[in-house]
C-alpha cells in the first residue's frame, strides 16, 4: 500500500512538472512565432524557422553550434527536426525529429506534439502554419500568437503587400437579381416640368392639364392638382384655366377613391371660384360635391376642402337652392365635427340665412336639439359670434316674413320652432349678457335689442 502512494505520488509530481515546463515552453514558443510572423524581412519562412529551432538546440545541448543557411543545404533541415510535406496538404511539422534534452522537457515537447497532432485532426487542417509557393499564411482554424483582438494576423508575401487574412473560400456567385429598375412593383421617378409654385403662363398651363388628365399615376395627379391649385389664386390664370377647359379636368379628380387626389381637387376648384364665370362651371359637379363632403371622414382633410369650396359656392345667392337637401347633414355635423368643422359649417349656414328665398326651407329644416348647447359662456369668442349671427338672421327673418303667424307649419323639432317657440335660446342668450369677452359682450346686447 505504501510503494502504491509512493508512486502515485511521484506519478503525479511527473506530471505537475511537465505541465509547469510545457506552458513555459508554449508561452516561449508562441512568443517567438508571433515575432517571425510580423517580421517585415524578406527571409523564406523554411530558414527562419530553422533558425528558431537552432538555436533552442543550442539551449538545450550547450557546446557549440554551427549555423546552416536552409536554403543550400537541405540536410540540415532533417537534423533540426524540420520535415516537409508535398502534395495539396504541404505542411511544416515542427518539432517533428528527435528531440535531445531528456527529461521534463523532453515529455513536455511529446506532449505537445500529440495535443497539436489531435487539434489538426480535429479541424482538419494538418499544421499551425504553411508553405505554399513561398507565401507565408496563418492556418484560421488555431488562435493566432500574440491575440491581436482575436483575428487572425494579415498574410505577408515577398513582395511586401498586405492580404485580408482569411481563407479563400467559395468564390460568390452573381446574383441573378434583376436591377432595382427592373422591378414591375417599383414607381419610375418622374421629373414634373415645373415647380408647384411657379407662376405659369398659358402654353404651361395647357401642358399641366395634359399631364393632369392623361396620367393615372396618383403622384404625378397630386402634383399636377397642386400646381394647378397655386395658379388658380391668381386673377388672370383663373380665366386661362377655364378658357382652356381646365375645369372638367380638375372636377374629373373628385370622382377617384383616393382622399388625397379629392383634397387637392376641392382645393383647386375653390381658388377658381371666387370668380362668378367658374362658379356657373363648377355648379355641375357641387351636388356631387356635397354629398362627398356628408358622407367621408369625420374632420378628415377632404371634409374641409369639400366645406370651403361649398362656402364660396353659396356667397351669392345663385347656387344655394342646390343644396337644401343638406341642411339637416349639416346641423349634424355641427355636433360630430371638431372646432374647425364647426367653426366652417356655422360660416356655410350664416351664407343660407342670409338669403331671403332660402328662408322657409332652412326654418323648416330639422336640427337636433342639442343645438342650445352651443349658447354656453364656456364656447370660444368665435363660436359664439357665429351662433349669435345665426340666431340674429333667423330672427330678422321670422319678423320680416311674418312666420310667426304661421307657425302650423314647422315641426317641434324644426330650427323655427328651437330658436322662436322654445324659449330656451332667448334664456341661453341673456345669460351670455355677462360675459367677460367685451366682443361677446356687445354682440349679446345688439341680439337682444332686436327682440
Amino acid at each position: 500500500m505504501g510503494r502504491t502512494r509512493d508512486a502515485g505520488c511521484v506519478a503525479a509530481g511527473v506530471v505537475i512538472g511537465a505541465g509547469a515546463c510545457y506552458c513555459v515552453y508554449r508561452l516561449t514558443w508562441g512568443r517567438d512565432e508571433n515575432e517571425k510572423i510580423w517580421d517585415d524581412d524578406e527571409e523564406s519562412s523554411d530558414g527562419a524557422e530553422t533558425g528558431v529551432e537552432t538555436e533552442r538546440s543550442a539551449q538545450a545541448n550547450p557546446g557549440p553550434v554551427t549555423t546552416a543557411r536552409v536554403e543550400t543545404d537541405p540536410v540540415v533541415k532533417a537534423e533540426v527536426g524540420s520535415g516537409v510535406k508535398s502534395g495539396s496538404d504541404l505542411k511544416v511539422e515542427a518539432y517533428s525529429g528527435p528531440q535531445s534534452g531528456g527529461g521534463l522537457e523532453a515529455k513536455a515537447k511529446a506532449l505537445f506534439k500529440v495535443l497539436k497532432e489531435q487539434a489538426s485532426a480535429k479541424m482538419g487542417r494538418g499544421g499551425r502554419m504553411s508553405i505554399i509557393s513561398g507565401n507565408r499564411t496563418l492556418a484560421p482554424s488555431l488562435p493566432c500568437p500574440g491575440g491581436r483582438g482575436g483575428g487572425c494576423h494579415p498574410t505577408r508575401s515577398k513582395a511586401g503587400g498586405k492580404a485580408s487574412g482569411k481563407s479563400k473560400g467559395k468564390p460568390k456567385s452573381k446574383s441573378t437579381k434583376p436591377p432595382a429598375a427592373a422591378c414591375p412593383g417599383r414607381r419610375v421617378k418622374f421629373n414634373f416640368p415645373y415647380k408647384i409654385d411657379d407662376l405659369l403662363g398659358t402654353a404651361e398651363l395647357q401642358k399641366v392639364l395634359n399631364i393632369l388628365e392623361r396620367s393615372n399615376d396618383p403622384f404625378i395627379q397630386e402634383v399636377a392638382l397642386v400646381t394647378l391649385g397655386n395658379n388658380a389664386a391668381y386673377t388672370f390664370n383663373q380665366n386661362a384655366i377655364r378658357e382652356l377647359g381646365g375645369v372638367p379636368i380638375i372636377a374629373k379628380m373628385i370622382k377617384t377613391k383616393d382622399p388625397i387626389i379629392r383634397e387637392k381637387a376641392y382645393n383647386a376648384l375653390n381658388n377658381l371660384s371666387v370668380i362668378a364665370e367658374n362658379q356657373g362651371k363648377i355648379k355641375t359637379y357641387i351636388s356631387q360635391v356635397c354629398d362627398d363632403t356628408v358622407i367621408c371622414r369625420l374632420d378628415s382633410a377632404v371634409q374641409m376642402a369639400g366645406l370651403r369650396l361649398l362656402t364660396n359656392m353659396t356667397v351669392t345667392n345663385h347656387y344655394q337652392h342646390l343644396l337644401s337637401y343638406s341642411f339637416p347633414d349639416f346641423f349634424a355635423l355641427l355636433f360630430l365635427g371638431n372646432h374647425f368643422t364647426k367653426i366652417q359649417i356655422m360660416k356655410l349656414i350664416i351664407n343660407f340665412t342670409e338669403n331671403p328665398g332660402m328662408r322657409k326651407e332652412l326654418l323648416g329644416s330639422k336640427v337636433p336639439s342639442e343645438l342650445i348647447s352651443l349658447f354656453n359662456k364656456e364656447q370660444d369668442r368665435e363660436t359664439l359670434l357665429n351662433v349669435l349671427t345665426i340666431f340674429e338672421n333667423i330672427n330678422d327673418n321670422i319678423k320680416s316674413e311674418g312666420f310667426a303667424s304661421s307657425k302650423k307649419e314647422f315641426s317641434r323639432n324644426s330650427l323655427f320652432f328651437l330658436f322662436k317657440e322654445s324659449g330656451v335660446c332667448v334664456k341661453k342668450i341673456k345669460a351670455l349678457a355677462n360675459h367677460t369677452d367685451l366682443v361677446v359682450k356687445v354682440k349679446v346686447l345688439k341680439v337682444l335689442t332686436k327682440l
